[in-house]
């Protein structure tokens, strides 16, 4: 992809300490870190696939999938966590068939357990996109997933 090209052409000082940016910039252009651009980013730099994938893998900002259309994120902080965010992940899993770092089949919905977000007095938090739900219950989660649903089969 000439795009990953155009990337790694901006660190021509051909350093390990670049990685991080770079794996950066492409997961900003490309929304998550293809195996091509991994190869790539390992010709350029001269560093084997495998430690690419085991630094970034390291780090939670990093998606290896691309992400679906519409992007759900639970905070799963202690202030979440006391409010019982366990039970509104198990009905998301349920409903959408998948887990954490996954994407449905029809790339509608990807799914993301974070840290806290800010949000500790209003927990269970949830954003989609970027919108933000707030003081969670199993039926305002089961609404809001059906509103997004109902969108796609207008």
């Amino acid at each position: 992809m000439p795009e990953i090209d155009s990337i790694l052409e901006k660190y021509p000082i051909i350093q390990t300490d670049n990685l991080i940016s770079i794996l950066q910039e492409i997961q900003e252009k490309f929304g998550f870190i293809s195996k091509e651009a991994l190869v790539k980013i390992s010709d350029y730099l001269k560093i084997p696939t495998s430690k690419i994938y085991g630094l970034a893998s390291f780090y939670s900002q990093f998606r290896f999938e691309p992400k679906g259309k519409y992007h759900i994120r639970i905070c799963n902080g202690t202030s979440c966590h006391i409010n019982s965010n366990l039970i509104i992940l198990n009905e998301l899993y349920k409903k959408l068939s998948i887990k954490d770092g996954e994407v449905t089949k029809n790339k509608l919905f990807s799914f993301e357990e974070t840290e806290c977000m800010s949000g500790c007095g209003y927990g269970p938090v949830m954003t989609i996109n970027e919108k933000v739900y707030t003081k969670l219950t199993i039926d305002k989660v089961l609404d809001i997933i059906n509103f997004y649903m109902q969108i796609e089969n207008q």
